[in-house]
């Protein structure tokens, strides 16, 4: 079996593997400036390193949970209210999700799980568990950096001089690509190699991150909440169908190039077949999205609306608004589709196409 290991520092929190970057790297101070935060980059003091160690796949319980689950199914689990198929859906397990099991005989082939911010009950057969799921969980997870500082600056090449690619926000996750970048001297493996979303090639855009500001962690999937949006009178009510409609996908797998709702999907390819479904024929990419329909400020947004994302000027990365400051997008091959905050990265342009 192959396993995922690099070398961290092992701290158990929910849901996740969190590992602390190797104590010999680097430490970056703050600057902040209009709310962001500069990446320079200053040495401190080697630490006892003893508890450096590698995730095991003997190792039970996982760390992160109590008793793992892990949903086997091909798309989505659905997690209710209570023990039964006509109890609320509350929220939804994805493929490969892990969980922890509350309760796992809770009635008519009925477990009680919680995972991420939901807490429900699944059916048993789609659970893997025990030595089968701790086994499982090294193969399916991912490892992460999460910003631990507002405006995380994303940079083109491993230095504090190379081109800011975008900034993400305190929270946001990154896929990590390499824990510490090879091939480069001391200086430089103080950063991690991430991808940001985007729909020019299956990995994403490729950059760097100081290790300083973020935490890393190894993670499976988590559950997706059911969230209910308030909506304002002003919004029309195929803005209001149109969200639903998207929110229903919500967990569905990401793969670039493509556009088969149900099936797999890069960033375009959903907003696209959203629109589609709802008689608005927008272009395919998301540079040609961005260009083709009215010009709108942030303030303007509603519903339904269009977020674009990149590099200065360059877009390669769209979402749909759904209110209340968030928007629903076809992330990347880890999360598939997800809802963020929309300042989760800077947005560089929203545009309209629905009108009213």
């Amino acid at each position: 079996m192959e396993s995922k290991l690099l070398k961290f520092s092992l701290v158990c929190v929910t849901g996740a593997f969190v590992l602390a970057a190797n104590p010999i790297t680097a430490y970056a101070y703050e600057e902040g400036v209009a709310g962001f935060t500069y990446d320079k980059i200053s040495i401190r003091s080697e630490k006892d390193s003893s508890s450096i160690t590698t995730l095991s796949s003997d190792e039970i319980p996982v760390p992160g949970f109590s008793d793992i689950g892990i949903a086997d199914v091909e798309t989505n689990l659905l997690v209710r209210s209570g023990p039964g198929e006509d109890k609320k859906i509350v929220g939804k397990l994805p493929k490969n999700a892990g969980c922890d099991i509350i309760k796992e005989d809770a009635g008519n082939g009925w477990t009680k799980i919680s995972s991420g911010k939901v807490s429900g009950y699944v059916k048993t057969k789609y659970l893997i568990t025990g030595t089968q799921a701790s086994k499982l969980a090294l193969k399916v997870g991912d490892y992460i950096a999460t910003a631990n500082t507002n405006g995380l600056r994303v940079r083109k090449e491993p230095s504090v001089d190379a081109e800011v690619l975008d900034q993400v926000a305190r929270g946001e996750e990154l896929i990590v690509l390499e824990g510490a970048v090879p091939n480069y001297d001391e200086e430089h493996k103080k950063w991690v190699k991430v991808s940001l979303d985007s729909d020019e090639s299956e990995e994403g855009t490729i950059g760097y991150v100081a290790k300083e500001y973020v935490d890393l962690s190894y993670q499976l999937k988590k559950a997706l909440s059911i969230e209910e949006l308030n909506f304002g009178s002003e919004v029309s009510s195929v803005r209001i169908r149109l969200v639903n409609k998207a929110k229903e996908y919500l967990g569905g797998r990401y793969r670039y190039g493509t556009s088969v709702l149900g099936v797999s999907v890069d960033c375009s390819g959903f907003t696209q077949q959203i629109y589609k479904k709802f008689g608005y024929s927008i272009p395919r990419d998301s540079r040609s999205q961005g260009s083709s329909g009215t010009n709108i400020s942030s303030s303007q947004l509603k519903p339904g609306d269009l977020v674009f994302y990149g590099n200065g000027g360059r877009i390669s990365h769209v979402a749909i608004f759904i209110g209340n400051g968030k928007i629903i997008h076809a992330s990347n091959r880890r999360d598939g589709i997800k809802i963020s905050n929309l300042y989760y990265r800077q947005p560089i342009k929203y545009v309209r196409y629905i009108k009213g």
